[in-house]
């Protein structure tokens, strides 16, 4: 091994054991006391509460149904939002991105302030939109409230991952295609969507992912009213209901196992498009 070789390594080692320390050991902490219960000692019995409770059911519900809605609008408006940087002065460009990094850290308890002062029951929104007839009521603590809240974090993140993978479409493909008599629709049809598939679905993926594990935003929302795996697994382990860590820790098992089933299925559909297959 050569000495810039074992340098490298050695430099490396610092990284490696604060990946061990707080990625791999909570993870295994957590797997081993998903397994334990306080009443049967080991075994399946938390999982089997979990899934037999309509309580635990209804939160794996709401926040598969949350985060897919948000992830699928905040990537459909990312998406507009890239394609449009691409056409716009650079400066308005530049800024936009800048604006685009600083919102996409823009959450937890700023965020929910800041929807509670424009959509809450008093918000200023809310006031003026029932001043022009165009709703009766809204409610800023619903799932609906909750979806359009989280799609106003996504949607940063959506364009700083999009707006690069659009370098991948060349100009002078549309210019072969039009002069081949191809339509706007079917260049995005056959070339365009194929293309940029592989970034949408990873896109899609780490915006999902990010909805299913947010919990100070929806905690500072609802104070912990609604019901959801992040604040589950955060009111069992502080004990606001009751302390329950091993049932904590089968939901958490149960939240990384959504994670990597959605992240398997991603890799099978890249594996199945037109893009990578060639």
């Amino acid at each position: 091994m050569s000495r810039s070789k074992g340098l490298a390594l050695l430099c490396l080692l610092p990284f490696a054991v604060f990946f061990i320390v707080f990625q791999i050991a909570p993870l295994v902490w957590v797997l081993i006391h998903s397994v334990q219960s306080q009443d049967s000692g080991w075994g399946l019995a938390n999982f089997s509460k979990i899934f037999s409770s309509k309580f635990y059911r209804q939160a794996i519900e709401h926040s598969l149904e949350i985060s897919f809605w948000s992830s699928v609008f905040g990537i459909v408006i990312a998406v507009l939002g890239s394609y449009s940087l691409r056409k716009v002065d650079s400066r308005l460009r530049n800024f936009v991105n800048a604006f685009a990094n600083m919102t996409s850290n823009f959450s937890g308890v700023p965020l929910a302030f800041a929807f509670i002062i424009l959509l809450g029951f008093n918000g200023s929104i809310t006031i003026m939109l029932k001043q022009a007839g165009i709703i009766e009521d809204f409610n800023l603590y619903s799932k609906t409230g909750l979806i359009i809240l989280y799609t106003y974090f996504q949607i940063p993140l959506g364009v700083l991952l999009l707006y690069p993978a659009f370098d991948a479409l060349r100009e002078d493909w549309r210019e072969s295609a039009s002069l081949l008599g191809a339509s706007s629709w079917q260049f995005w049809r056959f070339i365009g969507l194929p293309v940029l598939t592989p970034a949408l679905l990873g896109t899609f993926v780490i915006l999902l992912a990010n909805a299913l594990g947010a919990y100070a935003t929806v905690y500072t929302l609802t104070t912990g009213n609604f019901n959801v795996l992040p604040i589950r697994i955060a009111a069992l382990v502080s004990g606001d209901i009751s302390l329950d860590p091993n049932m904590a820790s089968a939901l958490a098992v149960i939240l990384v196992g959504l994670m990597t089933l959605v992240t398997l299925v991603h890799q099978w559909l890249l594996k199945r498009t037109y893009h990578v297959a060639r």
